[in-house]
């Protein structure tokens, strides 16, 4: 469901490229929304997308309804890229499609052998906190996952390369 409670299928982006993202608006990560918007501006007109899933999940940094989430996103960020209703990203009452999604790209980018902070705390597919990120190609494949920490404009040499 998109944050209009309007029914939304990943067909709707057939033969797009797309970031998928799930977000809070009370984060330490929440200035990543500014980079996010300059990369959607930069790419939409290249057949990309950025698919925002707002998420309550982690120490509760995405209070508020999806109306509430969708005006802060607006007013602070400038943001236009699609926003859906609020999910679960792990656990028992996770969202099909992150459940999807973590087990196609089950580690972050570059994660392999790190033991840095997020990957002590979550050693597993977890969703490891708030603005982990996938991207897919046109033809639907999730061909990279980034951690929280990867800003988006350092993703973009691989938008390009899947464009």
């Amino acid at each position: 469901l998109d944050n209009q409670e309007k029914e939304v299928s990943l067909n709707d982006y057939k033969g797009k490229a797309f970031l998928i993202v799930n977000t809070a608006t009370k984060c330490g990560l929440t200035p990543q929304y500014e980079g996010l918007e300059k990369l959607y501006q930069t790419f939409k007109g290249k057949g990309f997308e950025i698919l925002d899933f707002p998420s309550n999940q982690f120490m509760n940094q995405a209070p508020g309804t999806d109306e509430e989430i969708h005006t802060f996103c607006e007013l602070n960020y400038q943001t236009t890229f699609k926003r859906f209703h609020k999910v679960n990203v792990n656990g028992s009452k996770a969202t099909p499609l992150f459940k999807f999604l973590k087990e196609k790209q089950p580690k972050d980018y570059k994660e392999e052998g790190k033991k840095g902070f997020f990957a002590k705390l979550f050693p597993s597919t977890a969703i490891k906190w708030n603005f982990t990120k996938f991207l897919v190609n046109k033809d639907g494949d999730i061909v990279y996952r980034f951690g929280p920490g990867f800003k988006p404009e350092d993703i973009k040499p691989f938008i390009e390369k899947v464009i």
